[in-house]
């Protein structure tokens, strides 16, 4: 499959930037003191401990304490904010007891935090030789070891948390790494980005890593309407893989296309090497807010199906409340990345637990795959560097276009079917005027100026759709109004009479 670009280099180290190389140097004293902090509280309030050991990460100190036999670990685990202000830190986690260890975590923040550069992280041993399908580098944990996670094996992926914390940050190292570790006929992303400006970094990689629908000009998706449509499409593409899947007697992507490369099925059946798709959505709230349910049904789909057969979802939010993470979209996205917000009701949202609102803030994240919660600091990856690794990729010959999803064609469109004159209401013309005079295309302005019922109005609105003077359903929106004033009115209406005539 790798033959059609047999001459693709993947992008090097040096397109990343250094920033300080140096270990990590924390205060001896610093330590020591608020090791001796921890102990005097706990002390206070009558808690002996046995033993406390120190480990260092890039922006948190995890101190690991054994309480003397006896004691109530909810009795430590009350004492968070006493803790936090004998420390004067800024948030403390309690981690009480820590999975696996017999120990209780105090996890306090460093004075200077760290940046882990994206460099350091992918030249580490563990992301060079990981054997994953599709490697993600997040960071480094709290014991400063380099984190790398298996998009394949989350099946998708949910990040929320506060403006500004680091979600888009963490979307672009979640790019990065898979770009440095995947051959273009291997992995095809399809980026939706309702803010318009976040990914459009990666248009440059259009002909290379991008997928996209059929006669649009853009890979970079930023319309309501069109996410409708490349998310159906991709159901269809879901369900056209299944059948390929079937067909070759395998279960998953990874067996079929092992069978493919074997030699094992025969490319005029239809069988083709299938390329892992991944969509990453940058702004859900907002698509949710825009085409609401129109847009959950097909995402519910791909996340519970789509596993299989290679495509899985990364979906970035701004706001985890309830009504845009539903309960369908959570059961079915067992990997969850908080960065930090502001309440404890938002962690709760996304990680079924607290925490995520004693974070610090900028790149400091819990990852939970539904087991254990781990806490990271996201790799820094900055816009420049992003920008090379694109023109890098982009500057080398690639394929004649993006790789095309199937064609979708939308039902609600088939109302758009030719105009019957002879089955039009006699208050069409009526009808025209009042929504032409008020630029509302909207049924319930017709039932109070026309005095109509609710199903007549409707039939208008169709007709009126027909005849091309407003525009189709748009979600919860009103319809588009697309003749501007009366006159261009009467010049549609007067063709619409030389057609009947």
């Amino acid at each position: 499959p790798t033959l059609d670009l047999s001459s693709y280099q993947y992008p090097t180290l040096e397109l990343l930037e250094n920033y300080g190389d140096k270990k990590i140097e924390v205060n001896k004293d610093e330590l020591e003191a608020n090791k001796n902090r921890i102990v005097e509280t706990l002390s206070h309030y009558n808690i002996s401990i046995e033993k406390i050991k120190a480990t260092i990460g890039p922006t948190v100190t995890l101190f690991e304490i054994v309480p003397q036999a006896g004691i109530r670990i909810s009795k430590i685990k009350n004492l968070e904010d006493d803790i936090a202000l004998s420390l004067s830190a800024l948030g403390i986690r309690i981690i009480a007891p820590i999975p696996g260890k017999g120990t209780i975590g105090i996890e306090v923040p460093n004075q200077k935090a760290e940046v882990v550069p994206m460099k350091s992280v992918l030249a580490s041993e563990k992301f060079a030789n990981s054997e994953m399908e599709l490697p993600v580098a997040l960071g480094k944990n709290i014991s400063n070891e380099v984190f790398v996670a298996d998009l394949t094996k989350m099946p998708h992926l949910l990040m929320a948390g506060a403006t500004g914390q680091g979600k888009s940050v963490g979307l672009n190292a979640i790019l990065v790494s898979i770009l440095y570790k995947k051959h273009p006929a291997q992995v095809k992303f399809v980026l939706v980005d309702p803010k318009k400006v976040e990914l459009t970094l990666f248009k440059t990689i259009e002909r290379h890593f991008l997928a996209k629908l059929p006669n649009e000009e853009e890979a970079i998706i930023t319309d309501t309407k069109k996410v409708i449509n490349t998310l159906n499409s991709l159901c269809i593409e879901m369900d056209q893989r299944y059948e390929l899947l079937k067909d070759a007697q395998v279960r998953t992507i990874k067996e079929y296309n092992a069978k493919f490369i074997g030699r094992k099925l025969n490319p005029n059946n239809g069988h083709k090497f299938l390329p892992y798709i991944v969509l990453v959505i940058d702004e859900f709230a907002d698509l949710i807010m825009t085409a609401g349910k129109e847009v959950e049904t097909p995402i519910a789909r791909l996340a519970q199906l789509a596993r299989a057969v290679g495509i899985h979802l990364i979906i970035a939010t701004q706001r985890p409340s309830v009504n845009i993470i539903t309960g369908t979209i959570k059961a079915n996205f067992p990997a969850r990345i908080a960065f930090r917000v502001t309440s404890k009701i938002d962690s709760r949202t996304i990680l079924d637990s607290g925490g995520a609102e004693q974070l610090i803030g900028r790149g400091d994240m819990l990852f939970s795959t539904g087991a254990d919660l781990v806490r990271l600091q996201c790799a820094f990856v900055d816009t420049p560097e992003v920008e090379r690794i694109t023109d890098f990729i982009g500057g080398q010959r690639g394929y004649a276009d993006a790789h095309l999803l199937p064609e979708y064609v939308d039902e609600s469109a088939e109302g758009s079917r030719e105009f019957d004159a002879n089955d039009r209401d006699p208050l069409f013309e009526e009808a025209a005027h009042i929504i032409v005079q008020h630029q509302q295309g909207s049924a319930s302005l017709l039932q109070r100026r026309l005095k109509l019922g609710y199903n007549r109005a409707g039939r208008i609105i169709d007709q009126l759709e027909a005849a091309k003077i407003i525009g189709p359903f748009e979600g919860s929106k009103a319809r588009e109004v697309l003749v501007k004033d009366a006159l261009i009115l009467e010049q549609v209406l007067g063709n619409i009479r030389g057609k009947e005539s």
